[in-house]
């Protein structure tokens, strides 16, 4: 379990390890419904979800690039 000795010390590990929906969008370079779509086939999973808003784990984001990079290498190489 992580704790925090600060509420700064929280913000600043909240904003450098979690992603909003738009900056998994940015990152991954993907619409939303490609990123619905990586959700509902349990290819990266929101660590929470209210209505609109969905936040990602930062770690799991740049997982997930680093395997599209490599399914692009291999059935991809023109590209």
């Amino acid at each position: 379990m992580i704790t925090f000795s600060s509420l700064e010390k929280l913000k600043a590990y909240i904003q450098g390890n979690v992603m909003t929906t738009s900056e998994v969008l940015d990152y991954l370079k993907i619409s939303r419904p490609g990123l619905k779509d990586l959700i509902d086939r349990g290819k990266l999973a929101p660590l929470k979800e209210e209505k609109a808003t969905r936040l990602f784990f930062r770690a799991d984001v740049e997982a997930r690039k680093r395997e599209a990079d490599e399914l692009k290498k291999k059935y991809r190489p023109y590209d």
